[in-house]
C-alpha cells in the first residue's frame, strides 16, 4: 500500500469535535456527523456506549489541564460499537475531540490483551497462595518428620530394650533349667537305686517315701522340660529335622513309651497300627506332641481306654487322634486348654494338678510342624485330640524342590555351593543370591558339601562352620589344600567369631550372621570372578578343537564348543561366556558374520572375542578386526603359554576378571 493511500485511509477513520467542558457539542465535522450521527448542540454522550461515559468526562476534566493523547473511547458508529483513540485539547472555542476508529482486529487484540494480562494476574496470585500454602505444608512436614523420627528413634530404644530383655529372659530360661536338670536327675537317678534295692531293703514306709520323692522329682523335670521348651518357641529357637520315616514306626515306639506311664487300673492304653503309611516331618517333635496328649489324657481318665490312632486326611496330611473316655471339656474351655499355664477349675484337675503347659507347648509344636490341635468333648463323654499335620513339611518339599533345581545346571548361571543346615537360612541364600544371576547348589552336611564338589566346579563356597552335630573346619581344610579345588572361594559364614582360624585355614572371607543380602551379592560377585571363566570356542575343525582343549585342560576355563556361525551365535545368547575363540573361516561364513550378529544383540555386545585363523588376512580384515576383536591368535604359532596370554588380555580389556590364577 502506497503512503499516499496509508495517509488518505487514516484520514478517512478521523473524526472532529469541539464540545464544552459539560461535553456539549458545539462542532461536529461531516465526518463525525456521518458516523457518529453526531450534530451541534447534541450531547457527546448521546453517540457513546453506555459504559463509556465516565471515560468521556474524565477525558474532558483531563483535557482542560493538558493536552490527551490516545484516549480510548467506545463510541456507537453505524449503530454499531466502535473504540476510537482520542486526542484532546482545551482551546478558546471549546475542547477540541479528534478520534480515530481502531481497527476491529487491533481492538480484538487489545482485548485479548487484556485479558490475558487480567488471567495473568489471577494467575499470578493463586500462584503465589499456592507457593504460600505450599510453603507452610513443607513447614509442617519438616516438623511431622521430625516428630516421626524421634518416635522412630524411641521405638528402635524400646524395641532394643525389649530385645534385650526377650534375649535375657530366654538366656535365663535356658540356663536356669539346665541347672534345674542336674540336681533333677540325680535325684531320680539316686530314687531309682533305693527302690531297686541296690544298697538293701527298704522299708515299706521307706519304699512309700522314695516313691513320693521320686515321683516328685518326675513332676519337676516335666515341668522344667515343658518352661524350657516354651522359652525356645518363642525365641523361634527350636529346630526342626524333617525327614522321611514311617508312622508305624512312630507308634511302635510310642506304644513302648506308654507301658511306663502312670495310669489307673481301669485304663487300657491301645495304638492302633498304621502300616504302609509314610511321612516327611519332624517325627520326634510329632511324638513330642502325643506324648503330651496321651499323658494328659491317663491324668483325667479313670476308667475306660486311651487310644491313639492315625489315618490320612484331607489336603495330603495325615491325622492323629488321641480318644479317652475321661471326664471330658466343657466347650466354653476348648480354646482355654491351650493358653500358657491355663487349668481348669475342677475337683479332678486340683487333684492331679500339673503345670499347664503342655497343651499349650503341643499347639506350638503343631504349628511349626505346619499343622493344628483341636480338640473335641463333652462333659462325662471323654475328649478327642487330634492333630493335623501335612503328610510332608512344607520345608522338607522346598528343600526337596531345591535340590532337584540344582541337579540340572544352568549355563547362564554361576554355581555357588551353599554348607548350610538350617532350611530356613538355606531359602534366603537362594532367594538372595538367584536374584544375582547365581544358582544355589545346596548341601546340608559336609558329606554332602563333598559330594557336590566331585558333580560340579562351584564359582564359590559360602561354609557355616558350626553345623548341627560337626563343624566343617576339616571340609575347609580338604578344599584348600585339595590340587583340583585350593583355588575355589570360600566365604566362612557362621555365629561364632572363628575369624583367625578361618583365614588359617584359607578361606577368603569371613562373615558373622546374620548378613547383608545386598553385601553377601556384591561379595559373591567379586568372588565368582575369581573362579572358573567360560570360553567359547567355534571351530569347524574338530582336530583345533581338540588341541585348544588340551592346551586349557588344566586351566580354571570352561570349555563350549560350537562349530558353526549360526551355533555360536545362539551359544553366545545362551551361555553368556567371558571370551570367545573365534576361528575366521567356518563352513557357513566369516568371522565377520558372528561379529555382525554378536555386536547387535545388547546381550552378547561386550563378550571378547579373539579371532583364531591359520588365513594370512589382508590389510582390510585386519583394519577391521583391529576395531571389532580383542586379539588376533595365529593357528601356526599357537601354544599353552600364547593361548593364556591372550585370554587374560581379552579379561583384562573387558573387566571381566583378568586376575584368574590358573589351577598348576
Amino acid at each position: 500500500m502506497s503512503l499516499v493511500a496509508e495517509l488518505a485511509q487514516r484520514l478517512s477513520r478521523e473524526v472532529w469535535l469541539v464540545c464544552s467542558a459539560e461535553g456539549v457539542c458545539s462542532f461536529a465535522d461531516p465526518r463525525a456527523e456521518e458516523v457518529l450521527g453526531l450534530r451541534a448542540g447534541q450531547r457527546v454522550e448521546a453517540c457513546m456506549d453506555p459504559g463509556s461515559h465516565g471515560k468521556l468526562s474524565a477525558l474532558l476534566q483531563s483535557a482542560q489541564k493538558q493536552s490527551v493523547h490516545g484516549w480510548e473511547l467506545c463510541l456507537i458508529a453505524h449503530g454499531v460499537p466502535h473504540t476510537f483513540l482520542f486526542s484532546a485539547e482545551s482551546t478558546p472555542e471549546g475542547i477540541v475531540l479528534v478520534g480515530s476508529k481502531v481497527a476491529q482486529a487491533q481492538t480484538d487484540a487489545a482485548a485479548a490483551y487484556q485479558s490475558a494480562m487480567a488471567d495473568l494476574t489471577k494467575m499470578h496470585r493463586e500462584t503465589a497462595r499456592q507457593k504460600s500454602d505450599l510453603s507452610r505444608l513443607n513447614t509442617e512436614l519438616s516438623e511431622s518428620i521430625e516428630g516421626l523420627k524421634t518416635l522412630h528413634d524411641e521405638l528402635d530404644e524400646k524395641n532394643d530394650t525389649l530385645r534385650r530383655s526377650a534375649d535375657v529372659k530366654t538366656r535365663l530360661v535356658a540356663n536356669v533349667s539346665h541347672e534345674f536338670r542336674t540336681p533333677i536327675n540325680s535325684i531320680l537317678g539316686l530314687s531309682r537305686l533305693l527302690l531297686d534295692r541296690v544298697d538293701g531293703e527298704l522299708t515299706d514306709e521307706q519304699a512309700v517315701q522314695v516313691g513320693f520323692i521320686r515321683t516328685s522329682a518326675e513332676t519337676l523335670r516335666a515341668l522344667v522340660d515343658d518352661v524350657l521348651d516354651l522359652s525356645k518357641i518363642e525365641a523361634g529357637k527350636i529346630p526342626l529335622r524333617p525327614r522321611p520315616f514311617a508312622v508305624q514306626d512312630l507308634l511302635s515306639g510310642l506304644r513302648g513309651t506308654m507301658r511306663a506311664f502312670p495310669h489307673a487300673e481301669g485304663v487300657q492304653l491301645v495304638v492302633d497300627d498304621a502300616p504302609g503309611l509314610q511321612m516327611v516331618s519332624d517325627d520326634g517333635k510329632i511324638a513330642q506332641v502325643l506324648r503330651n496328649l496321651v499323658s494328659n489324657a491317663l491324668k483325667f481318665t479313670e476308667q475306660g481306654t486311651v487310644r491313639v490312632s492315625v489315618e490320612p486326611s484331607e489336603g495330603d496330611a495325615v491325622s492323629f487322634r488321641v480318644t479317652d473316655t475321661g471326664v471330658g471339656i466343657d466347650a466354653p474351655f476348648h480354646e482355654t486348654i491351650f493358653e500358657d499355664f491355663a487349668q481348669i477349675d475342677s475337683e479332678v484337675q486340683r487333684r492331679v494338678k500339673g503345670t499347664g503347659l503342655g497343651l499349650s507347648v503341643s499347639r506350638r509344636l503343631a504349628g511349626l510342624l505346619g499343622g493344628s490341635l483341636t480338640v473335641a468333648s463333652e462333659p462325662g463323654k471323654g475328649a478327642t485330640f487330634v492333630l493335623t499335620v501335612p503328610r510332608e513339611h512344607v520345608e522338607a518339599s522346598q528343600m526337596r524342590a531345591l535340590e532337584e533345581r540344582s541337579r540340572i545346571l544352568d549355563p547362564r548361571r554361576a554355581p555357588v555351593l551353599v554348607v548350610e543346615d538350617d532350611r530356613q537360612t538355606m531359602f534366603l541364600y537362594e532367594k538372595y543370591l538367584s536374584q544375582a544371576g547365581f544358582q544355589v547348589i545346596p548341601a546340608r552336611t559336609a558329606d554332602e558339601a563333598r559330594l557336590a564338589i566331585t558333580r560340579v566346579r562351584p564359582a564359590a563356597v559360602v561354609l557355616d562352620v558350626m553345623l548341627e552335630g560337626e563343624s566343617t573346619w576339616r571340609f575347609l581344610q580338604e578344599l584348600k589344600e585339595g590340587e583340583a579345588t585350593k583355588d575355589i572361594p570360600v566365604m566362612v559364614v557362621t555365629v561364632v567369631d572363628s575369624s583367625q582360624k578361618a583365614r588359617a585355614l584359607g578361606a577368603d572371607e569371613f562373615w558373622l550372621k546374620p548378613i547383608d543380602p545386598e553385601r553377601l551379592r556384591r561379595k559373591l560377585t567379586e568372588l565368582a570372578r575369581r573362579g572358573p571363566v567360560s570360553l567359547l570356542v567355534v571351530d569347524d575343525d574338530s582336530t583345533s578343537r581338540y588341541l585348544l582343549r588340551r592346551l586349557l585342560d588344566d586351566t580354571p576355563y570352561v570349555l563350549h564348543e560350537a562349530t558353526t556361525a549360526a551355533e555360536a551365535v545362539t551359544a553366545a545368547r545362551e551361555l553368556s561366556p567371558q571370551v570367545i575363540l573365534l576361528d575366521f573361516v567356518l563352513g557357513d561364513g566369516t568371522a565377520f558374520d558372528v561379529i555382525d550378529e554378536l555386536k547387535a544383540n545388547p546381550v552378547t555386545r561386550g563378550i571378547p572375542i579373539i579371532i583364531q585363523t591359520a588365513k594370512t588376512l589382508d590389510s582390510v580384515e585386519r583394519e577391521r578386526l583391529a576395531r571389532d576383536a580383542t586379539a588376533i591368535l595365529s593357528k601356526q604359532s599357537l601354544s599353552r603359554e600364547l593361548a593364556i596370554a591372550r585370554v587374560r588380555e581379552a579379561l583384562e580389556k573387558s573387566g571381566r576378571g583378568g586376575g584368574i590364577s590358573r589351577v598348576e
